[in-house]
């Protein structure tokens, strides 16, 4: 799983998201390390199932034709493995943020720009949709549930922080609220991807999203 950069502030949709997750390639005698990313790969590929079923470690240990013993060298527990999604997903999330901050000056712009990021996300990465979403944490540790609530914080954050900035810079009018606009935005991604997700990844979170994003932003 590795991040991908992008050139262009503008236009972070789903050609400029994280690619998905490869299906892992079965190999011998595993390195340092990838079978770790082999686990974690392969969870992501099961969360794709378009019926959504609770992935055991068994069905896991069975996709990789390993012992859930050997699952458990590498993890202490499933949740460890939820763990290691979540943190690529912060990685990932946060780092294209950080992109957008740096190479677009305009408020709004970076604004529409994260948004868009974040339903592209959605778009490449099914699986991790389902986790982003909360869907795959159902019946898991709580720590997880409450990992994911503060990410979509962190992100509500980003976003209040780039819609004052275009308070400040005149592109938005001094009446215009960041802080519920900021909460706003995030409430609309998170539905598009719960449609998304719900549909059986058939209904795109990127589609007809950029009118609709420039009227929140207005």
């Amino acid at each position: 799983m590795q991040q991908e950069n992008s050139s262009s502030g503008a236009g972070y949709g789903a050609a400029d998201a994280l690619e998905a997750v490869p299906a892992p390639v079965k190999t011998t005698r595993p390195k340092p390390g990838e079978r770790r990313v082999q686990v974690l790969q392969t969870l992501a590929a099961m969360l794709e199932t378009p019926k959504g079923e609770k992935i055991t470690t068994a069905a896991l240990a069975a996709r990789l034709d390993v012992s859930e013993a050997a699952l458990y060298r590498h993890f202490a527990s499933k949740a460890q493995m939820f763990e290691g999604l979540i943190e690529f997903i912060e990685q990932t999330i946060f780092g294209l943020i950080n992109q957008i901050s740096a190479q677009d000056q305009d408020g709004v712009t970076q604004a529409r720009a994260i948004v868009l990021m974040l339903l592209g996300f959605a778009e490449k990465n099914p699986g991790m949709t389902r986790v982003l979403t909360g869907e795959a944490l159902v019946g898991e540790h709580e720590r997880l549930q409450e990992r994911m609530n503060q990410l979509l914080d962190r992100i509500e954050a980003s976003l209040r922080q780039v819609l004052r900035l275009a308070c400040a810079q005149g592109t938005l009018p001094e009446t215009f609220d960041a802080n519920s606009r900021a909460n706003l935005l995030v409430s609309y991604v998170l539905g598009r991807w719960h449609r998304f997700a719900k549909s059986g990844f058939k209904r795109s979170p990127v589609e007809g999203a950029e009118p609709q994003i420039a009227a929140l932003l207005r």
